[in-house]
């Protein structure tokens, strides 16, 4: 079994390549919902399950669209402990700041690039980029933002696999006004996400 990222407190910071994931032996095969153990997963299975689910491109491609106005997404799966997710975007698709509540998750880039944005106070938000090829994890504490985002050649869409363990139910959507103050609204995991409107 495989060491669990450095928490390096940005978790895409952290992230690890998708093909040394997927090469891990005790890494689920093509039949892997059926492998899945009767019980939630932790961070480091999220991680491998997005990874080997990445790497058999069989399981998601006829579900790949692109939107510029709503994140094209898809549940691929969905059980007890996980659900699975398909997520398509483009340089102006955006989650707004939120969390997964109760739930930990995985993030898997297949093709193209994302930007895991995470809140500061006090100080500008970091911003880091995760290429295809690249995955991450994290717990139910962490706040992000998501955001496609254009690579240097100039393609602009992109394809990532998300794992969550307990499966959504609800998430925290959240708005930060010009004065700095947050508020947290409490979403279902079957909306989109997308920033929340300032308030005063």
């Amino acid at each position: 079994m495989m060491a669990a990222p450095v928490d390096t407190g940005v978790p895409a910071r952290a992230a690890l390549g998708i093909a040394d994931l997927a090469g891990d032996p005790d890494c689920w095969s093509t039949s892997l919902y059926e492998a899945l153990p009767d019980r939630d997963l932790d961070q480091d299975e999220l991680l491998r399950l997005v990874a080997s689910i990445a790497t058999h491109p069989e399981l998601w491609r006829d579900n790949v669209a692109f939107d510029d106005d709503h994140r094209h997404y898809v549940c691929l799966h969905r059980d007890t402990h996980v659900d699975v997710w398909l997520l398509c975007w483009t340089p102006s698709n955006d989650t707004g700041w939120h969390d997964h509540d109760i739930s930990s998750g995985a993030v898997a880039v297949v093709r193209g690039r994302l930007l895991e944005h995470n809140l500061a106070v006090g100080a500008d938000s970091f911003e880091t980029a995760v290429d295809d090829g690249q995955a991450f994890s994290f717990g139910p504490d962490h706040i992000h933002r998501l955001t496609g985002a254009p690579r240097a050649d100039g393609t602009g869409q992109a394809v990532s696999v998300h794992a969550y363990s307990p499966p959504l139910w609800r998430l925290g959507q959240y708005a930060v006004s010009a004065s700095g103050l947050l508020r947290r609204t409490s979403v279902s995991y079957a909306d989109e996400l997308r920033p929340l409107e300032d308030f005063s």
